[in-house]
């Protein structure tokens, strides 16, 4: 249970910190009883993407974090390649029986790095605010620990214990009690010293249900810092379901458009939507010439009202020249994620007599779902003619028109007032 996860592709895994810098743990290699369901919470759908996608989205796009780490259950890795297609995430690590125990897996997986400080997330708190996360770094310049917590301020009732479990046995003074959130900072080294403490006392694990309880056995000071009601925790799937409304509530829809169009040269396959297809002909461009692709970045980018693919990758600058188009693509989908949207689906029309595309579209579907890390079934590539007119009925050339639907943030009210 404690060996590391094979390492994902090398394209996905950015070069380690050098020392030093924030790292963020995200814990998720729980099993969610409670949930209930046919996978573990963390991979249930929210507003089509995993939940854990959220989590892990919202922590590596935050400037002052490094890297960001998930914490999984080994048996959970295809579920988690999906939820974290296209991020710039270190490669996961298996977690251990217990959450402690995950969390002190983790942390000693981060050896290597040497970071001066570690948050650490649940992966089933989707909605972490940057501005939480500011606090908390700001409060580890001045003490071991922070974390995010919320005042009480419902009346609190002990439950009585025994045959008479179920009756009030008492009300406890909520004066000076708080709810604990995540993430919780630390500094790293002291952080894992208190781990390996504790698991030393007692290696079956104690059952601390959070940090800053390790880090309180192990004398460190802990600061609290205001939390979020926003930064709520899914635990059943009324939850999710309050999740779901918030997240809805709090986006809007955008639409954007592109086409496309380039001619035929000397060659004998083309480039659609990222995979090759033979054909008589190639197509000519500054680039690969994939017009599918070129079409879908143009839509991205209409509905980000961020110019178009020209200004972004100008083809008078020679280090494109030749490029595989998939890169504009992730550039695309980089810069929804970085305006903390998502892409809701896209719609890919190719205008030709010949290829024929029939054959190859699933292949494209597929190419199109990894590159802008949604699923396939947020994915459509079409293919029609012209009846024989104009260029493309002439087989000069191809052409492509594509639609892409995002889903971005505004600002909203807190998720208990939807």
């Amino acid at each position: 249970m404690e060996a590391p996860i094979a390492e994902q592709a090398a394209t996905r895994i950015a070069a380690p910190i050098a020392g030093g810098g924030t790292v963020a743990l995200v814990v998720a290699a729980g099993r969610g009883e409670r949930f209930g369901g046919a996978k573990p919470k963390q991979y249930a759908d929210l507003a089509g993407q995993p939940l854990l996608r959220h989590s892990l989205a919202a922590l590596s796009r935050h400037p002052a974090i490094d890297r960001t780490r998930a914490v999984i259950d080994p048996n959970d890795q295809a579920f988690y390649e999906t939820a974290s297609a296209g991020l710039d995430l270190l490669p996961p690590v298996s977690g251990g029986a217990s959450r402690q125990a995950s969390v002190r897996l983790g942390l000693e997986s981060l050896e290597d790095l040497k970071p001066e400080e570690v948050l650490i997330h649940d992966g089933a708190r989707p909605f972490v605010p940057a501005d939480l996360i500011d606090r908390i770094l700001t409060a580890l310049g001045t003490a071991p620990g922070a974390i995010a917590a919320l005042p009480l301020a419902d009346t609190v009732k002990r439950e009585a214990a025994g045959s008479i479990a179920g009756r009030v046995a008492g009300t406890v003074d909520r004066d000076r009690l708080w709810r604990a959130q995540t993430p919780q900072g630390f500094r790293y080294a002291e952080i894992l010293a208190a781990h390996r403490a504790a698991h030393m006392a007692a290696p079956a694990e104690m059952g601390l249900t959070d940090d800053a309880a390790v880090a309180e056995q192990a004398g460190l000071a802990v600061r609290l810092v205001e939390g979020d009601p926003a930064n709520l925790k899914v635990t059943t799937p009324a939850d999710l379901e309050r999740a779901a409304r918030w997240l809805a509530s709090a986006e809007e829809i955008r639409g954007g458009s592109g086409f496309d169009v380039h001619r035929f040269g000397p060659g004998d396959r083309v480039r659609l939507c990222g995979v090759d297809v033979p054909h008589d002909f190639a197509l000519a461009g500054h680039s690969d010439a994939d017009v599918g692709l070129h079409a879908l970045v143009d839509a991205i980018l209409g509905a980000l009202a961020a110019s178009d693919i020209g200004e972004h990758f100008p083809p008078s600058d020679p280090q494109w020249r030749g490029a595989d188009s998939a890169l504009f693509a992730a550039h695309a989908r980089d810069l929804v994620a970085a305006r903390g949207g998502r892409i809701v689906n896209v719609d890919v029309t190719l205008i030709c007599e010949r290829p024929k595309i029939g054959p190859h579209r699933p292949a494209m579907t597929a190419r199109l779902a990894a590159l802008l890390g949604i699923a396939a079934e947020r994915v459509s590539v079409k293919a029609t003619t012209t009846e024989r007119l104009g260029f493309t009925g002439r087989g000069e050339g191809i052409a492509a028109q594509a639609t892409a639907t995002l889903a971005l943030p505004r600002v909203h009210d807190l998720p208990g007032d939807v």
